[in-house]
């Protein structure tokens, strides 16, 4: 399954760190979308979203409700299979948006979801 971390950060002791980590760990594909540059595993930050990501299941936001507002579109541009709100970013119009467009809204956190393994089952 590939995953788009939005609000990636190269802070070890960020969350959206540890999510990049475990995800590789367990052998998910990602892209990493954040305001600066850096590495995390095998994965670059980018600070320039890409035009179009093929075959995208998950959107985990690491991103605020207010860093959210500008960038709507292209989060449900994407057309991923679900969006994963992680404690924080929980955020009401685009919780609507997303499930108007077909998109699964999960309000959950993806560390947890790893750690437990149902990363992989919700559907």
């Amino acid at each position: 399954m590939k995953t788009l971390v939005l609000g990636a950060s190269p802070n070890p002791i960020r969350y959206s760190y540890s999510a990049v980590e475990q995800l590789r760990w367990k052998g998910h594909e990602v892209i990493a979308v954040g305001s600066r540059k850096g590495r995390i595993e095998d994965v670059d930050i980018l600070t320039e979203w890409p035009a179009t990501i093929d075959d995208l299941d998950t959107i985990t936001l690491y991103l605020g409700p207010a860093n959210q507002i500008p960038v709507y579109d292209r989060i449900l541009g994407y057309h991923p299979r679900r969006i994963i709100f992680n404690p924080g970013t929980e955020n009401p119009e685009l919780m609507r948006m997303a499930s108007a467009a077909g998109i699964e809204v999960i309000r959950a956190c993806t560390l947890v979801m790893l750690a437990i393994g149902n990363y992989d089952l919700v559907a």
